[in-house]
């Protein structure tokens, strides 16, 4: 594997370095430069549709089509993406007609015949093939209700959680914050103690305001102590964190709201698209005779399969 991935780097590399001239030169960075915005009331016209079998090049009398330059321009697209369009394309055909004329040379000289050579295209045919039934067999299968139907199954069996709104007074040390609780105690405005007394830079002009927030998100000792008072009340001992000495106070509470289908959706299709995987993968594997014979190696292996 590590074989195959040096190999393919430095096949990258090579029309990297040739591209690369292409990238910095100076009347390159001249063209490149944005060119100025069309008027807002200009029409663009619609691009015409390409036929992908449209011969754009020949090498050494080979058609090269639009549909070979598509695939050479996607499958180079790191190479490729400091350059605008036009020269894009141009690349990418400077990519392909390099990939031929070499390709040309290594079966003259027998490359193909090389037994490593072929255990690489053989793997590689094998992961383009993986890639075809995962993209085929399982991504285009997925529907927008299978989508929606996992949304609101981890919605149900999502535990309801509370979300507080707090305030906060921070001070350097148990003394100044038993202080402060004590004019509390006296009915002093939290609000104005706070953009007295803070020393939370947030806070100092908000009356020491949070906002919502839910578990998890401030330090322990914080979270805890705010989501054990009881609305509108504020905490009577100095909580300690490492950020100081603070004063707590709690504004209200309420049930944290799930995220709504279209913000979380591409999500949701990720998770069906795996379970879908997995199963397709785990029946395959049913059916398929697998021997390891290195039995330590066959325990690893299944520890793995098992944790899928």
């Amino acid at each position: 594997m590590s074989l195959l991935f040096s190999r393919a780097s430095l096949a990258s590399l090579g029309l990297a370095l040739g591209l690369s001239a292409l990238c910095l030169s100076p009347s390159m960075a001249q063209e490149a430069a944005p060119a100025p915005a069309a008027p807002a009331d200009a029409a663009t016209p619609a691009a015409a549709p390409v036929d992908p079998n449209t011969v754009i090049a020949t090498v050494n009398g080979q058609p090269l089509t639009e549909a070979d330059l598509v695939l050479a321009e996607g499958e180079l697209s790191q190479q490729f993406a400091q350059l605008p369009p036009e020269q894009r394309r141009a690349a990418a055909l400077s990519a392909a007609i390099e990939i031929r004329v070499m390709a040309a040379q290594a079966v003259t000289t027998g490359l193909d015949k090389d037994p490593d050579f072929q255990r690489r295209m053989a793997f590689l045919q094998q992961r383009a093939l993986h890639g075809e039934m995962v993209e085929k067999g399982v991504v285009d299968k997925v529907t927008d209700a299978e989508v929606r139907a996992r949304y609101d199954q981890e919605i149900a069996n999502t535990p309801p959680v509370n979300e507080v709104h707090a305030r906060h007074i921070l001070v350097k040390t148990k003394e100044e914050a038993e202080a402060i609780i004590k004019q509390l105690d006296g009915g002093a405005d939290f609000q104005k103690l706070a953009n007295e007394h803070t020393s939370d830079p947030s806070g100092k002009s908000n009356g020491g305001d949070l906002g919502w927030f839910g578990p998890g998100q401030m330090v322990p000792e914080f979270d805890k102590a705010a989501f054990a008072l009881d609305v509108g009340k504020y905490t009577e001992q100095p909580v300690q964190s490492q950020f100081g000495w603070h004063v707590i106070k709690l504004e209200d509470k309420r049930a944290k709201q799930p995220p709504a289908f279209d913000e979380v959706k591409d999500q949701a299709k990720q998770a069906v698209i795996r379970d879908k995987y997995f199963a397709l993968v785990k029946s395959l594997r049913a059916d398929a005779k697998v021997e390891i014979p290195d039995a330590k190696l066959k325990k690893a292996v299944d520890t793995l399969e098992s944790a899928k």
